[in-house]
């Protein structure tokens, strides 16, 4: 019995050393399969990585070369932004008088075309953190909610808040120019001016709104909200969209002056509404730049940010007052086109003429000596023809 069970202990024996050798095969395979995979995962990564920077370097050079053809081709532009811009301009007319339900729509197809276009243009001038603004940040809110929630109630609220509130002002505070023949200032203009018309037309002019409001054992009315509470109305036309503003002041604080900082500094010629604002006040020596330094030159930042705060507040609180009145919204509405084409007047007759008169001069400063002053007597007769021109 003794032999037997010392031969059964030794059949255990090498049984569990195979077992144990097993897993330690097994073991070591797992292991080296681990390091097999994190090795693929870290060249995966580089070479994504690299992909994503050679992606980024040829959208560049795409972007800054579409943008150097559009300034050299800068005249022929402008005509054909002057043509497409007077004939939009009626056929928009036409269509929010007879199918104001498809002014959305129009909306919609308006921002997926033009703001690439201006991040392409804007990327080759450095001016691609002006993209970073509130009324970018608005404008995509507006995107979703017209897209994907059209008939969501308290958003649409929020939106209502921001198109008629700040962006609408902006238009009249930063004097706004509706100028055919310019492509940037026709698009600045649309992109402040065009959600407010989209959420007016939305707001009384669309029943098939109205009918998607309606709650169930409710009769069709005329307007809503139907919770007529004004608490209600102040939550979602004032607190919500300040809060929501709130969050986008620290995004843009963490985006452009802590993650993007170094950048910047790198290179002054990049510019965003802080630093754009800055040169244009300190050059007029205006009360803009006078407030944002009452705290001393290094706050002026902060103050700039406290500025815009202050600018938002009260503009977030009139849209309760204009979302209860037609007239008063309809009032609006015209203060805000006529601001658009008065200022759009002044740049074509005070504005455009120095621009032109510098390009001029800057081209002559580049020509050879004679050729100067050839050029120089050209465009001094013709712009002594344009000024005593009866016509002009």
């Amino acid at each position: 019995m003794s032999g037997n069970e010392e031969a059964m202990g030794g059949v255990n024996g090498d049984s569990f050393e195979k077992v144990k050798q097993r897993l330690k095969d097994r073991s070591k395979k797992v292991a080296q399969t681990k390091e097999m995979l994190s090795k693929q995962a870290v060249k995966s990564k580089e070479m994504f990585s690299k992909q994503a920077v050679k992606s980024k370097e040829m959208l560049s050079k795409h972007a800054d070369k579409i943008a150097k053809q559009a300034e050299d081709h800068e005249r022929f532009i402008n005509k054909m932004t002057h043509f497409c811009g007077v004939l939009g301009f009626g056929a928009f007319c036409f269509l929010l008088g007879a199918r104001p339900q498809d002014i959305p729509y129009v909306y919609c197809l308006f921002y997926v075309i033009f703001v690439p276009l201006r991040w392409i243009y804007y990327r080759y001038k450095k001016w691609h953190y002006f993209l970073l603004e509130f009324c970018y940040y608005a404008n995509a809110i507006f995107l979703v909610m017209l897209l994907f929630y059209p008939k969501n109630e308290k958003l649409f609220m929020v939106c209502f808040s921001f198109a008629e509130g700040p962006l609408a002002w902006a238009l009249i505070v930063w004097r706004c120019s509706l100028v055919f023949n310019s492509a940037d200032k026709l698009v600045s203009v649309l992109i402040h001016l065009f959600p407010g018309i989209v959420f007016f037309t939305i707001r009384w002019w669309d029943p098939a709104f109205f009918e998607a409001m309606h709650t169930e054992g409710t009769a069709g009315r005329a307007s809503w909200p139907y919770v007529e509470s004004k608490s209600y109305l102040w939550t979602w036309l004032f607190l919500v969209p300040l809060a929501a503003y709130s969050l986008w002041q620290v995004l843009y604080f963490l985006i452009v002056n802590v993650l993007r900082r170094q950048r910047l500094l790198r290179d002054p010629e990049i510019m965003t509404s802080y630093r754009e604002l800055s040169k244009k006040a300190q050059k007029a020596d205006n009360l803009w730049w006078r407030l944002s330094g009452l705290l001393g030159e290094q706050n002026r930042l902060f103050m700039y940010s406290l500025l815009h705060a202050l600018f938002t507040v009260p503009t977030m609180a009139l849209t309760v007052p204009i979302f209860l009145s037609y007239r008063l919204h309809v009032i609006f509405q015209i203060l805000k086109v006529s601001a658009t084409i008065w200022n759009g007047g002044s740049f074509l007759l005070e504005v455009m003429p120095k621009q032109v008169i510098l390009r001029e001069k800057k081209k002559i400063d580049t020509l050879p000596g004679q050729a100067q002053q050839d050029q120089s007597s050209i465009v001094l007769e013709n712009t002594t023809e344009i000024i005593k021109s009866p016509e002009q």
